[in-house]
């Protein structure tokens, strides 16, 4: 029988390897450097879903993180320093801290039914009662949205694309797909600007 909890526990769990898995074999450098006009960055997205796991799957359930964040603590999460790695905060802190809030959210989502009441303090007052059902759909959808962000920083970084990339094509098919991509936007180009 179709179990919607289990099934959505299994897409959050995909969607955290996934955006894990575009940090592997990149210098400090690499993880850090903001790759967007707003300063989106591989360990920032590790970084702010790591305070969102232990928020949703934590706190809204009188499960507090273990751990204290300093960005949290000094309210500079508001500003966007969830968003980002300090010099003084190691890629090795980033993605442990982001391990242990995961498995601290697995833990809430293994004890507690979908209908299990949750309370979210930062939404608007009639919206801050909520579930784990509620909750899980959210987690899934902003870790996806995120590892998402990933697969377009990563691709900046060093070309590489999604997990099927290499079976798609080598390096040459990878040319001629994109000028073909190009082509087709150059049909417009002047056209635009009539």
């Amino acid at each position: 029988m179709f179990d919607l909890k289990q099934e959505l526990h299994r897409k959050l769990k995909a969607g955290r390897a996934s955006l894990l898995g575009k940090l592997e074999g990149l210098s400090e450098y690499d993880l850090r450097r903001p790759l967007t006009p707003t300063g989106t960055n591989l360990l920032g997205l590790v970084k702010h879903l790591a305070g969102v796991e232990y928020g949703y799957l934590g706190e809204s359930f009188k499960r507090p993180a273990p751990e204290t964040m300093a960005w949290i603590e000094d309210g500079s999460i508001w500003e966007g320093a969830d968003m980002w790695a300090t010099a003084g905060e190691s890629s090795d802190y980033l993605i442990g801290l982001y391990e242990r809030a995961c498995a601290h959210g697995d833990r809430t989502i293994e004890e507690f039914g979908p209908d299990a009441p949750g309370w979210v303090a930062h939404w608007p007052e009639e919206r801050r009662e909520t579930t784990l059902g509620v909750l899980l759909v959210r987690m899934v959808a902003e870790t996806a949205q995120h590892a998402g962000h990933a697969d377009v920083v990563r691709e900046l970084i060093d070309g590489r694309g999604g997990s099927d990339h290499d079976e798609i094509g080598d390096e040459a098919w990878w040319r001629d797909y994109v000028a073909g991509i190009q082509s087709a936007a150059d049909s417009f180009a002047d056209k635009d600007g009539e």
